[in-house]
């Protein structure tokens, strides 16, 4: 079996370290650093055999993120992903990077955006799996209720993002 070399960074950000992967121009995941037991789990299912390879700012993106914790939000919809997944899994991890920064979307209407009305509990495991946090902004869904439900890398993270981008919500307050 070939190992595949993939290229990783970590980025201290205001709410933790941050890992990122990445390959040929492309990141393939992102999660905290403290929390990071999930992306190493998937990309052993993804790749089989790989080594990652540390490498400072992998084809910018690690300056990319730090432009965004610096207040550039829209930088994030430049950096180029490989989500992998299933098709539906794509079609909401499209649908979050559609979300505008400052916005929230539910459930219902990330599963209307996937092209599923009735799998809003799919799209909530689908939003759950995201393998690249931030990037594809998991965050941004929140509970019908206005609620923040579940996040990978804790609420208070979640809570953090969403003030950072200027998100208008109740559960903020």
């Amino acid at each position: 079996m070939v190992q595949t070399s993939l290229l990783t960074d970590t980025i201290a950000s205001p709410i933790g370290d941050i890992v990122i992967v990445v390959a040929e121009g492309k990141l393939l995941a992102l999660e905290f650093a403290d929390v990071g037991e999930r992306m190493a789990a998937d990309l052993a299912f993804r790749f089989g055999d790989y080594d990652l390879e540390p490498r400072r700012n992998p084809f910018g993106i690690g300056d990319q993120l730090r432009a965004y914790f610096r207040g550039h939000l829209a930088t994030l919809d430049d950096i180029e992903v490989d989500t992998a997944g299933s098709p539906f899994q794509r079609r909401v991890w499209q649908a979050l990077r559609r979300i505008p920064p400052g916005t929230t979307r539910t459930y219902s209407e990330l599963a209307r955006a996937a092209g599923r009305p009735q799998a809003i509990r799919a799209a909530g495991a689908a939003n759950g799996r995201n393998p690249i946090s931030i990037v594809v902004p998991c965050h941004r869904a929140i509970g019908k209720d206005g609620a923040l439900t579940g996040y990978g890398g804790g609420i208070e993270r979640k809570r953090w993002l969403l003030r950072h981008e200027g998100a208008k919500i109740a559960a903020l307050i």
